[in-house]
C-alpha cells in the first residue's frame, strides 16, 4: 500500500498518519513498526532494508519518507518500480510539501498511490489540468477547469494549452488519436454554438478522464 501526501498542512498530515497507525499498529509496538525517514539523508540500501523488515506483532510496518521531492535519482527509480507491486505488509507514505510543475516522478506515483491533499496550492494552468486528466482525477480536473474559467481564461486557450501539453507527452498512438478527436469535437461544438463553451469543456474533461489506456478487444 502506498500513500502520497501533498500539501503544506502538517497538522492535517499528522492526523491522517495517526489514523493509519491506529488501523495497523498496536499502541505498545508502534515504535518497532514505524520508520520516519528524510529524503535528503536516505540511501537506497537503507530504504530497501526497511522495506524488507517484517512487522513485529502487527498487521503492517509503516514507512514515512518526508520531503520526498528531494529523493536521490536511484531511489526514485527504485520507487517507480516498487509502487507497481508494493510489499503487502508495508505501508509506504511519500510526503511532499509542494508539487512542482511537470514532476513526472510524482505523476507516475500518483497513478498507483492513494493521494491525500492537505491545503495544496496547485499552479492554476492548463498543464496542471492536463496532469489531473492523465491521472483520471475527474472531480479535481473539473474543479481546476472551473477555476480557470472563473479567472477569465478563454476556452480556446484552454483547448490550445491541452493540445500543446499532450504533444509533449509520451502517450500511446491510440491515446493521442482519441485525445485529438475529443479536442477537435469540442472545438467544433463551441464554434458552431452546439454547446456553451463551459459545458463543452466539462464534457471534454470527463471524456478524457474516462479514456481507456488501450483499445478494448
Amino acid at each position: 500500500m502506498v500513500y502520497l501526501f501533498i500539501g503544506q498542512d502538517s497538522l492535517s498530515k499528522d492526523i491522517k498518519l495517526k489514523r493509519i497507525k491506529q488501523e495497523y499498529l498496536p499502541g505498545p509496538l508502534e515504535d518497532f513498526n514505524l520508520d520516519i525517514l528524510y529524503a535528503r539523508e536516505l540511501h537506497l540500501k537503507g530504504l530497501q532494508e526497511r522495506l524488507l523488515s517484517f512487522p513485529i506483532k502487527a498487521k503492517k510496518r509503516i514507512i514515512v519518507i518526508r520531503e520526498a521531492g528531494n529523493l536521490k535519482k536511484d531511489i526514485k527509480e527504485f520507487i517507480l518500480k516498487y509502487v507497481r507491486k508494493p510489499i503487502s505488509n508495508i505501508v509506504l507514505i511519500l510526503d511532499i510539501t509542494q508539487r512542482e510543475p511537470k514532476d513526472e516522478f510524482l505523476d507516475h506515483i500518483a497513478r498507483y498511490a492513494q493521494v491525500c491533499r492537505f491545503n495544496e496550492s496547485p499552479r492554476l494552468d492548463t498543464f496542471t489540468l492536463s496532469r489531473q486528466i492523465d491521472l483520471k482525477e475527474t472531480n479535481y480536473a473539473l474543479h481546476l477547469l472551473s477555476q480557470l474559467l472563473k479567472n477569465g481564461e478563454k476556452p480556446e486557450r484552454i483547448l490550445g494549452g491541452l493540445r500543446y501539453a499532450w504533444e509533449k507527452s509520451i502517450a500511446s498512438p491510440f491515446q493521442m488519436r482519441k485525445r485529438l478527436k475529443f479536442l477537435l469535437n469540442c472545438d467544433i461544438d463551441m464554434k458552431r454554438g452546439l454547446l456553451k463553451p463551459d459545458l463543452a469543456l466539462e464534457r471534454l474533461v470527463v471524456q478524457l478522464c474516462c479514456l481507456q489506456e488501450k483499445p478494448l478487444r
